[in-house]
């Protein structure tokens, strides 16, 4: 539990960081630069808004892991992580990737139909192949907190 000591403090500062540098970016550079980019290039002005809402909705899902991981690493730090109350946290982390998820996937598809470069696409899908492999990895950590806090109820129930 040592290292618990000193890692959560840690990775909650990081935590920090990275939720203040997301709503800098929701607030002021996301529609800073899709506003420029409008300007630059007319024809495709038409996506601004579009582009806006889909990258700022990216964000919230990520703003939202990042307030569930707090809350995990509350439970961590009190030692309650294996307790049915932990499992509501870790759905919302998954329910967040799904969300970002299926929303990159649409925009795959409409880039994936639209494109006259395959460059674009392609990294699109390895995003999409990426948050695929980080959201089952999520399902498979909360089978594993499940069987965990299974395991230490029937052991506390022994004891």
């Amino acid at each position: 539990m040592l290292a618990v000591r000193w890692v959560v403090p840690l990775l909650r500062i990081f935590l920090v960081a990275l939720f203040g540098i997301l709503v800098l970016f929701q607030v002021m550079s996301l529609p800073g630069q899709f506003a420029h980019m409008a300007r630059e290039d007319p024809e495709m002005a038409y996506l601004r808004w579009p582009a806006t809402a889909v990258t700022v909705f990216w964000v919230l899902c990520v703003q939202v892991v990042i307030v569930a991981m707090w809350r995990l690493l509350t439970m961590v730090r009190k030692d309650r992580i294996f307790s049915e109350a932990s499992m509501r946290w870790v759905n919302v982390i998954v329910g967040a990737i799904a969300a970002g998820w299926a929303v990159l996937v649409a925009v795959f598809l409409y880039v994936g139909v639209n494109a006259d470069d395959p460059g674009l696409p392609l990294v699109l899908f390895l995003l999409v192949v990426g948050v695929a492999v980080v959201g089952l990895l999520m399902v498979v950590m909360r089978a594993l907190l499940r069987q965990a806090t299974t395991l230490r109820t029937d052991m506390e129930a022994v004891i």
